[in-house]
């Protein structure tokens, strides 16, 4: 029977981690002012606009930040949380202890994602790649404003940035601290 609840398990964190990305890609494309015309960016519109547009009515932008993308993903995570607690037996939390682990989890889902992407825009910065490929340039936003800090304080070391080792070493810090931590206070609330 223990099978059957993780495989549910599975189930639900794969279905909640792709609804999640969307809404989080949706979050970064806008936030970073990402090519409207970009096809993986109308796919992100195409397919959160049914959800957001009559939520923005009431969650405003915030600095091209928008809550309303946030907020979804929130309680995408916290629901997600209430589901696994009723799956799994070992996943214990109260209440207000499933609100905390849903920012403990999107804050989670934040820094492995920039982790993939820096890699995979390190990587790709090292190969010749089209630069028309919609990937590209979307990722290059994206991840632009979190290596722009460690690019200043770190030069050229032979023509290598070495700026994703320090944005990446940076993530895994706050991973293991903050997030960590936080997954820590969710369970014992």
């Amino acid at each position: 029977m223990i099978y059957l609840a993780n495989a549910l398990a599975l189930l639900i964190q794969f279905a909640f981690g792709c609804a999640v990305a969307l809404f989080v890609f949706r979050l970064l494309a806008e936030a970073v002012r990402a090519d409207f015309y970009n096809p993986i960016c109308q796919f992100l519109y195409r397919t959160t606009n049914p959800v957001l547009t009559p939520l923005r009515r009431v969650v405003p932008t915030w600095r091209r930040i928008n809550l309303a993308a946030l907020l979804i993903a929130w309680i995408l995570e916290v629901v997600k949380n209430f589901l696994l607690r009723y799956t799994v037996p070992e996943f214990w939390a109260t209440n207000a202890g499933t609100l905390v682990l849903g920012i403990a989890d999107l804050l989670d889902f934040f820094a492995i994602m920039y982790l993939i992407m820096i890699f995979a825009w390190a990587l790709l910065s090292y190969v010749n790649v089209d630069a028309r490929n919609p990937l590209v340039p979307l990722l290059g936003k994206i991840t632009g404003p979190v290596l722009k800090p460690f690019r200043w304080h770190l030069p050229l070391i032979g023509g290598f940035d070495l700026s994703p080792v320090l944005a990446i070493l940076v993530i895994l810090l706050v991973q293991t601290v903050f997030v960590a931590w936080l997954m820590d206070v969710g369970h014992t609330i």
